[in-house]
């Protein structure tokens, strides 16, 4: 069994923990999945939102929380383990969170929910590494042959995030409908040829990860037999003593059945998976009142949204679970415990070790 290998450092385990915001996956979760031989992804989305000037300065506030979580992560994991962070596309200030971790030295950047177009340019001349989520063969041929035309940089890695991945989707609604879904395996094996011929021309190793609706060490060991590298797994993250949620949002985990499980459209005009509580079904009907606008998505209108995802995503990291957006795979009924990430880790590399 091989794991990744990002510049000169390489995981123990071809298993890296999705970037999980707001708030759910920070220094404790991140560093503790490094610790245990994955790579550990911190999510920027509105990071700062526990300091205390978030209301008043949250870009501000989100800068300086990104050091103070990559240090705190760093000092878990060590400085021999590979730490990254998801930045989303759609962040108003993507460029300022793009810089800022590079200028902490952060091994790696996932981005995704839009094409991270500019990427190349915030770590040129850096050690930190880089790797756009695509959903199809087309999007990832645009984005490789536009950092190479444009840029002339090669992406360090490329994630396929599929169908059944949580939060939001880079897919059209009628695309997520059962009768339409592409399989994630056929996009990995599309993924990985095409990637087998960019190596060739460019000289370069890419690893391809493959994301959504990855439960257990069979599906890993199948992902891994079809040419990926390794897999992106969130939602069972949730589920372990060191995820930085609230308790009260991993029960909701606990407690969610399949039919709880819905494709919901976020403000931010995305669709998304998450759990179908009464907060979401009052907000179909109801607009919900926003007193305080933190400028965080580039699409969100503020006139017309049904309420305001920030706000949403902060009650439920905190525990609000009443007044909350709370995304998750499309697997979270099977979670029935809390466990460890050394005990998740050891589970999760039976099959392949």
């Amino acid at each position: 069994m091989k794991g990744i290998k990002i510049g000169n450092k390489i995981s123990k385990y071809p298993i890296i923990q999705g970037g999980m915001g707001v708030g759910v996956s920070l220094h404790k979760l991140a560093g503790n999945v490094s610790k245990e031989g994955g790579i550990g992804i911190i999510s920027t989305a509105d990071i700062g939102y526990q300091e205390e000037d978030f209301k008043t300065s949250p870009i501000k506030a989100n800068l300086r929380a990104i050091g103070k979580e990559i240090k705190a992560a760093r000092q878990i994991a060590g400085e021999d383990k590979i730490l990254g962070v998801n930045i989303m596309v759609a962040m108003k200030n993507y460029a300022e969170i793009a810089k800022e971790c590079v200028k902490q030295k952060i091994d790696l950047i996932i981005s995704g929910a839009g094409i991270p177009k500019e990427l190349p340019e915030y770590v040129k001349g850096t050690k930190t590494k880089i790797a756009p989520i695509v959903s199809s063969l087309r999007c990832c041929k645009l984005i490789v042959k536009h950092w190479i035309n444009k840029y002339n940089y090669v992406p360090d890695m490329i994630v396929i995030e599929g169908t059944e991945a949580g939060g939001h989707l880079g897919f059209k609604p009628e695309e997520l409908q059962e009768e339409n879904k592409q399989k994630l395996e056929d996009i990995t094996v599309d993924v990985v040829n095409y990637i087998k011929e960019v190596e060739k021309e460019t000289g370069k190793q890419i690893p391809v990860i493959s994301a959504g609706g990855i439960w257990d060490s069979k599906d890993i060991k199948k992902y891994l037999n079809l040419g990926a590298t390794g897999v992106q797994m969130a939602t069972r993250f949730v589920a372990t003593n060191e995820c930085d949620a609230s308790n009260e949002f991993k029960q909701a985990y606990i407690n969610a059945k399949k039919e709880d499980i819905k494709i919901i459209k976020s403000p931010v005009g995305m669709p998304g998976r998450a759990i179908y509580n009464n907060f979401i079904k009052q907000t179909e009907t109801q607009k919900s009142k926003i007193e305080k606008c933190y400028n965080c998505i580039k699409t969100c209108d503020i006139k017309n949204t049904p309420y305001c995802i920030t706000k949403a995503l902060i009650n439920a990291v905190k525990g609000n679970i009443e007044e909350a957006l709370i995304f998750c795979g499309s697997n979270v009924e099977k979670i029935k415990e809390i466990v460890p990430v050394k005990t998740l880790m050891k589970e999760l590399v039976s099959e392949i070790i």
